[in-house]
């Protein structure tokens, strides 16, 4: 029996005015910075199944839907849901840090 865990976050960016191509760039930032934190803490071989998911819902706010399943072999020592919650937690902050460069850039132009 494996270990896995899935887990569905959204990050709240309520910037609506962000151009398509910052709204990719800022969805490869989660995605790549979840995938590295995994790869910190675990082999590749530890890893049987990794998913990120990213979804831009676009209502009153601008949100970043996160999903992310992990499933690892059960002789694997880790907690998988941890493991994700660190991942996602790492995505948030570099997100957040890449919102505050564009908001400057913006504020350069103005």
């Amino acid at each position: 029996m494996d270990e896995s865990a899935s887990e569905r976050r959204v990050i709240h960016i309520g910037l609506p005015e962000l151009s398509e191509e910052q709204l990719i760039e800022v969805g490869e930032i989660a995605q790549e910075t979840i995938i590295k934190h995994v790869f910190d803490v675990l082999n590749r071989s530890d890893v049987k199944d990794i998913e990120v998911t990213m979804r831009i819902n676009r209502d009153e706010t601008l949100d970043l839907e996160v999903e992310v399943y992990l499933e690892v072999p059960v002789f694997v020592k880790v907690d998988v849901e941890s493991l994700i919650d660190e991942a996602v937690e790492e995505a948030y902050a570099a997100v957040e840090r890449k919102l505050r460069e564009i908001a400057d850039e913006g504020k350069n132009k103005a």
